[in-house]
């Protein structure tokens, strides 16, 4: 299991233009996704994001390759990406709200069921 701090923001990407009714989707998994905003948004040596994912070097290599590989495919091929939970363990528990789209975690003392935003009971857990 890969540790992953916090769950993409989003749910898919789609290319603009293009009629996505025969074209596949591509899966970008939660750690893949991590592994990438590790090492290019966050600008961390591998060393640094394996530590920081509790996965060896090696390891996290891979899932940084699979990611990337995955990413250009959807931009060459026009191809939706998904993200989807895969062999990830969130640093915390996370929610979405499926009425405004935040993502949160909640805290002890908030009630569980209401989106911190706008308050809705439509929320969906993202720590499968």
């Amino acid at each position: 299991m890969r540790k992953v701090v916090e769950p993409p923001h989003f749910k898919e990407y789609r290319p603009v233009g293009i009629n996505l009714k025969r074209r596949q989707s591509i899966d970008l998994f939660y750690e893949e996704y991590e592994a990438l905003k590790l090492a290019d948004y966050d600008l961390l040596n591998h060393k640094e994001a394996s530590e920081l994912m509790g996965v060896s070097r090696p390891t996290f290599a891979r899932i940084y390759e699979s990611a990337r590989r995955k990413i250009a495919r959807a931009l060459v091929e026009t191809q939706t990406i998904k993200t989807v939970f895969g062999n990830a363990v969130m640093d915390k528990e996370w929610y979405m709200c499926n009425n405004c789209h935040a993502r949160f975690n909640i805290p002890n003392k908030i009630i569980q069921g209401d989106c911190p935003v706008c308050r809705s009971e439509n929320i969906e857990h993202l720590n499968k």
